[in-house]
């Protein structure tokens, strides 16, 4: 067992992240002059947590500028691989960390961050390693490859107290799914940003979007 553990603040701390909106969306930004319509297409939505993945040379710029210019959205950065990754993307202004596996390395430093980290597990033995070091909040990913919602259901016998946000491969359609589980807290989703909408810079639609995905929970729990 780990000595050093991830403190139960830090739990409570995503599960605020993940309490303000059913889907985050995860973004890759390929032109940095997109990053601020963009967040501010989402945010105004409803979708006020946006995941920034560390996918193109723009991405930290990214993070950077959203987080000033947007001041109701909470950038976070995601595809981080290691603790160097991780400190850059805290230093250019991520709110939360997250990333598509653990190591060793990543786990151990995310439990000495006031940033909120999730780290992405896909097996039961990846699971029971992250919560030796007191991790209770995981990324499932690549969620669809990986078994989808019938996999986290069988995860929530052995696992009760663990939650999780799904993430890969997960559409509009299919993201009831997972968000009708009591283990899922929200799901992150790459349908909210159309390449084509991008390019046309049709933000509304991007706004649209959003909103369904906020409906799409609203009609899930009734």
């Amino acid at each position: 067992m780990k000595t050093t553990l991830l403190p139960p603040e830090m739990t409570a701390k995503t599960d605020q992240l993940c309490r303000l909106a059913p889907v985050i969306p995860v973004l890759t930004i390929n032109q940095l002059k997109d990053a601020i319509p963009i967040a501010e297409a989402l945010v105004a939505g409803g979708l006020p947590v946006l995941e920034v993945t560390l996918r193109t040379p723009h991405a930290l710029d990214a993070i950077d500028a959203i987080a000033r210019a947007v001041p109701d959205a909470h950038v976070g950065a995601g595809t981080i691989i290691n603790p160097a990754d991780f400190k850059r993307a805290v230093n250019s202004g991520s709110s939360f960390i997250v990333s598509p596996g653990i190591t060793a390395e990543l786990l151990d430093y995310g439990t000495t961050s006031d940033t909120p980290y999730l780290p992405g597990i896909q097996t039961v033995s990846e699971l029971m390693t992250g919560i030796q070091w007191g991790y209770q909040r995981f990324k499932f990913f690549p969620a669809e490859i990986a078994g989808g919602s019938a996999t986290l259901k069988a995860f929530a016998g052995p696992f009760g107290n663990i939650r999780f946000c799904p993430t890969g491969g997960i559409r509009a359609h299919s993201a009831s799914e997972y968000l009708a589980l009591a283990n899922v807290m929200c799901v992150g989703g790459t349908w909210l940003t159309p390449a084509d909408s991008v390019a046309k810079q049709d933000w509304q639609a991007i706004t649209r979007l959003a909103q369904q995905a906020v409906n799409l929970t609203a009609d899930t729990a009734q």
